[in-house]
């Protein structure tokens, strides 16, 4: 099993940038895809971006493509979402999500979340 706990979300006003992060404790982070999510109001959670377990490829929204980069560190445990040029549409609670497999969609863990508020 693997722990996911975010952080770094806030508020910040439009045109701003934030770095979260989503720290995993338990089996060995590196064994682990990760991705990052999000949920407005409202709204069906949404998929933000995807990194492999090497860290060798990433995916994104369309919505957020060369806004926000994905990265890891196999070292710390931790893996990061720059998040920049925020816009109010990007409002929402960022989860970071784990699964045992670079191609299978499943995803078997979940973090609880990180707020992030863009204020116009």
């Amino acid at each position: 099993q693997v722990q996911l706990v975010e952080s770094g979300g806030g508020l910040v006003q439009a045109g701003g940038s934030l770095r979260l992060s989503c720290a995993a404790s338990g089996r060995a982070f590196s064994t682990y895809a990760m991705g990052w999510f999000r949920q407005a109001p409202g709204k069906e959670r949404e998929f933000v971006a995807f990194i492999i377990r090497s860290g060798g490829r990433t995916s994104y929204a369309d919505s957020v493509k060369g806004r926000f980069t994905i990265s890891r560190d196999n070292a710390k445990n931790t893996v990061y979402l720059e998040m920049n040029d925020l816009k109010p549409e990007d409002t929402a609670v960022y989860y970071c999500a784990a699964r045992n497999s670079d191609y299978l969609p499943q995803y078997d863990y979940w973090g609880q979340g990180t707020q992030v508020t863009v204020s116009s």
